[in-house]
């Protein structure tokens, strides 16, 4: 039994989610612009590294409150 986490969705063609398969972590995420993006990491360190360099401070510029959401959701992981 896979565990499965939302970091966001803001409808079926734009959403992000990870799954916790053991050590393993998949984040898979549907953007209506790219198509479905797969990403697998072995520990929670090197999850939160990408997440911060794909989640940069400098884009979501009057939209703090929801790059923090989508932080605090990689964290409850």
């Amino acid at each position: 039994m896979f565990k499965k986490h939302q970091i966001y969705k803001q409808d079926n063609y734009n959403m992000l989610t990870v799954e916790v398969q053991g050590k393993t972590l998949i984040i898979r995420e549907i953007s209506d612009q790219w198509g479905e993006e797969c990403h697998t990491f072995i520990s929670r360190p090197e999850m939160m590294h990408w997440a911060e360099n794909r989640f940069r401070a400098e884009k979501f510029e009057g939209r703090e409150e929801e790059l923090q959401a989508i932080m605090d959701a990689f964290r409850e992981v």
